[in-house]
């Protein structure tokens, strides 16, 4: 099976901060919540705020989103352009998304591509609290196991190798940058 990251990797941007962006204009209502989520998001980038604690923050304005599902449909029909060509072509319906963004964002696209398994952050869709790990780094090589106790992957792509734990796992793995797909680099496993 094909394993494939989503941000940056099939999707060209971040889903997740692309719809927050998207919300922010779309629902008015969301604004009161933006300064301290940009608090939050300079803690973070100065290591004071765990990662986690920075994501809750972030997502924690769709409690201020009365039909959360007409949002997501309604981002995806403007930026479903932003799925790379390189994907469009090669996509197959076994093919697995892991992804460290939210499941309610990515369930419907991924859906729409025709993958079998999608693989994200669980959040709250009333909260933006996360149930359990972010998932990111070896957590996404955990839970693909818990999918797939026996599972191989024969290829994996991703655009960072902070995405190394997968790609250790598989026979071959590729780095994405824009349209075009390198080998990765042995070297950045380390």
């Amino acid at each position: 099976m094909n394993v494939f990251d989503f941000d940056g990797t099939i999707y060209d941007g971040d889903s997740s901060k692309d719809f927050y962006f998207y919300c922010l204009k779309t629902y008015p209502k969301i604004r009161k919540r933006a300064l301290s989520t940009a608090v939050f998001g300079a803690g973070y980038g100065l290591r004071i705020v765990k990662k986690l604690t920075f994501k809750e923050k972030l997502f924690s304005f769709v409690a201020d989103i009365e039909d959360l599902d007409r949002a997501v449909s309604d981002f995806w029909a403007k930026h479903k352009k932003n799925i790379k060509n390189w994907y469009l072509a090669m996509k197959q319906p076994t093919d697995v998304i892991i992804s460290a963004s939210p499941e309610f964002l990515l369930k419907g696209i991924c859906e729409e591509l025709g993958a079998e398994c999608l693989m994200a952050s669980r959040v709250d869709e009333k909260t933006g609290k996360f149930d359990g790990a972010n998932c990111h780094g070896e957590e996404k090589v955990k839970r693909f196991y818990e999918l797939y106790p026996e599972g191989h992957i024969d290829e994996f792509y991703s655009d960072l190798y902070c995405d190394s734990p997968l790609a250790k796992i598989a026979d071959r793995a590729f780095i994405v940058k824009g349209e075009e797909l390198m080998p990765w680099n042995p070297k950045k496993l380390k």
